[in-house]
């Protein structure tokens, strides 16, 4: 995952890189990774001013269903918010 953040802050996307559905074209991607029967999110935006936000990284533990749980996509939501204010100069 490290490695697909590099990329992304160096103008690249690694090929495991998709887009998060339901965000309307927000430019939210996430990575996933599976390691030792375990999957990972990490959950990024470039939208704003060609900076790497990481909204979210989190272990998946629903093993029904290939779908982000809802509390973790309310909360990627709220901090796309917050790096939205924070690119425009606002809180931090």
């Amino acid at each position: 995952m490290g490695y697909a953040l590099h990329l992304a802050q160096r103008g690249g996307k690694h090929q495991d890189a998709k887009v998060l559905s339901g965000f309307g074209g927000a430019g939210v991607l996430e990575v996933i990774k599976d390691h030792r029967g375990d999957t990972f999110r990490a959950v990024y935006t470039l939208k704003y001013a060609g900076t790497v936000y990481v909204l979210h990284v989190f272990q998946k533990k629903s093993k029904m269903g290939r779908a982000t749980p809802h509390r973790d996509i309310e909360l990627v939501k709220q901090r796309l918010r917050e790096a939205e204010q924070i690119a425009r100069g606002g809180k931090q």
